[in-house]
């Protein structure tokens, strides 16, 4: 992502950087975006971070769609406390982006359907566990039965697993942007007032 230096002297142009490196992240699996840091609170108020592969960016509502189980930790997470925080970070760009906002899972809804009969054979396979994601086990295990480890299963196969499959929708009113250089490095952050985005410079 070769981009003008002016970009980090640019307020409007240093946001459409990091939506940019979003969008990169959520149609091309190579970018280093693809693969952010989700980070939520959990019942105790202690935050709880993984990395998650981004699927979708919607730019009109500001919301970006992931993948999960249903029966995972995190579902029943943002039941309870729907704040997120969500962590892109451009190596090669030295671009860091930091979201803020409200996330929440559907499962029944024509979003999540759609997702799971766009999903590949072998991403819905994961949905076939047994357990749920974090049950403990007293051997190494991918929690799959051992007739289906390593095939491809057929859709007759996969019917169990839609019940497990749930999309994390996460809608963004916060936008922290940090560029890192050895002549100085760029901070800035925006917030949606209802309309559009309203930026300010930072101190990095």
């Amino acid at each position: 992502m070769n981009q003008p230096a002016i970009f980090t002297d640019d307020l409007p142009l240093s946001l459409e950087m990091a939506l940019s490196l979003i969008e990169q992240g959520a149609r091309d699996r190579r970018s280093a975006a693809h693969t952010p840091v989700v980070a939520s609170i959990d019942e105790a108020g202690v935050p709880q971070q993984r990395v998650m592969i981004l699927r979708e960016l919607d730019y009109l509502t500001r919301r970006l769609r992931f993948h999960t189980d249903a029966r995972s930790d995190k579902v029943s997470q943002l039941s309870g406390n729907g704040a997120m925080s969500i962590l892109f970070y451009d190596a090669a760009a030295k671009i860091q982006v930091r979201v803020i906002g409200q996330g929440w899972t559907e499962t029944d809804t024509d979003a999540a359907q759609n997702a799971w009969e766009n999903a590949t054979h072998f991403a819905r396979r994961c949905y076939l566990a047994q357990h749920a994601p974090g049950s403990v086990s007293a051997i190494p295990a991918s929690g799959l039965n051992a007739e289906i480890e390593g095939k491809k299963p057929d859709d007759s196969e996969l019917a169990p697993a839609r019940p497990n499959f749930a999309i994390l929708l996460f809608e963004f009113s916060t936008i922290e942007w940090l560029y890192l250089a050895n002549t100085g490095h760029r901070r800035a952050r925006w917030h949606w007032d209802g309309d559009a985005w309203q930026g300010q410079w930072l101190i990095p």
